[in-house]
């Protein structure tokens, strides 16, 4: 017989995995694919909340359909409507006619306008109780996590948070859902990855959620991405805690472009000096070989962004310029800024690296770049050492 996995007595997990797509969005790279989850409260009303990507409408609807047999399906919770959550909607309204949707203003607005629906549709805000038979379901408005409309739903009988986006990760579930079932060293990988590129940029309004939870007992965490938070539910909103607040561990990112490996050799010098006094994290970044999403989600896990590119055309090497623009995107605060450069007949790169750190209101060294013309020196070895020695020194002692 098929096992349909439960979250507790009443809840069943009807998330499906996706290890076809490529890019998320795309645009960030899947190499573990994606989970998709959605999830079904059975009481004297059966809730569904949040679908799954279109193309696994058949999957989902005939797992849902193993569970349900003949009975109703009463009530769709839409807490987030971007399509790999709501794109099954349509399919299920077919399906279950006579099926209502709980819904905010917003994601009502956005309901008519992807699926024309505006028949059976139950308008909420976070004062509403949702009476279901054993248990009154709640809701707690998100937005900007990492949609306008984004609602979290609260079971307060099993103590279970819908977090939609919030707290998830990229990468399959292929075997247990729940987070003491799974690697969660990999996991955490993906968190900071998926929170970098996916809702990063809204740190403040993470942070407004966060506060709004602090009131409720949560027992386990239901996300729409990623494992299911049981065990080390209180650890994984820590973390989101962490990283929403800018609170950055001890190490380094170096970004960096190389053309012929002169620009590397500097970074290099960097890393190891960061190393020699200190400093355990640090990670070099190809900026032309590492895809973007790797780069942020280092930026957003250590407190040093050093910089580093030959001159291009008069001005940055373009791999270089296009991290800078995704970081600056992101309004990332807080960091400890370094840069350096390489440079044949014109050097340019370094003058317009060192604008960023004022463009981002980040904390630099007073002399805080170092320029090679051509190869290496022994003094250009010996600064680059140096810059690696003070950096340490600011991360430690902060």
């Amino acid at each position: 017989m098929y096992y349909i996995p439960k979250v507790n007595d009443s809840t069943y997990y009807l998330g499906v995995n996706d290890r076809t797509k490529h890019l998320f969005e795309n645009l960030w790279p899947l190499p573990a694919g994606v989970a998709y989850n959605s999830y079904l409260i059975k009481d004297e009303k059966n809730v569904l909340i949040d679908t799954v990507d279109i193309c696994y409408a058949d999957r989902f609807l005939n797992n849902l359909e193993r569970i349900l047999g003949d009975e109703p399906l009463h009530y769709l919770i839409v807490d987030h409507m971007e399509p790999d959550h709501s794109g099954s909607i349509r399919v299920l309204k077919h399906k279950y006619p006579d099926i209502q949707f709980v819904v905010n203003k917003k994601s009502a607005d956005m309901l008519k306008g992807y699926f024309d629906i505006t028949d059976n549709v139950v308008i909420v805000d976070e004062s509403t109780k949702l009476n279901i038979g054993s248990r009154e379901l709640q809701f707690i408005f998100a937005p900007m996590v990492h949609w306008p409309e984004v609602m979290f739903t609260y079971d307060a009988k099993e103590k279970v948070l819908f977090s939609a986006d919030a707290f998830g990760s990229f990468g399959t579930l292929d075997g247990g859902i729940f987070d003491e079932e799974v690697d969660r060293t990999a996991f955490y990988n993906e968190v900071y990855r998926y929170y970098s590129n996916i809702v990063g940029k809204y740190g403040s309004f993470t942070q407004k959620a966060i506060a709004k939870c602090a009131g409720l007992e949560i027992g386990t965490i239901c996300a729409t991405h990623g494992p299911v938070w049981r065990k080390y539910a209180g650890e994984i909103i820590a973390l989101y805690d962490k990283l929403s607040k800018d609170e950055w561990e001890v190490g380094a990112t170096i970004i960096y472009g190389s053309m012929y490996g002169h620009t590397e050799e500097v970074a290099e010098v960097i890393g190891r000096s960061l190393a020699h006094h200190g400093v355990k994290n640090v990670v070099l970044c190809n900026a032309s070989t590492m895809h973007p999403s790797y780069v942020l989600s280092n930026v957003f896990r250590y407190k040093a962004v050093v910089l580093g590119c030959p001159t291009y055309n008069n001005g940055l090497y373009p791999v270089v310029e296009t991290a800078m623009n995704m970081i600056e995107s992101r309004g990332v605060k807080g960091k400890l800024f370094a840069c350096f450069g390489s440079y044949t007949w014109n050097g340019a790169a370094v003058k317009n690296l060192k604008p960023f750190a004022e463009t981002m209101k980040w904390e630099t060294l007073e002399e805080n770049s170092v320029e090679i013309q051509m190869e290496m020196k022994d003094a250009d070895i010996a600064a680059a050492w140096d810059l690696g020695k003070r950096l340490a020194e600011q991360l430690l002692k902060d």
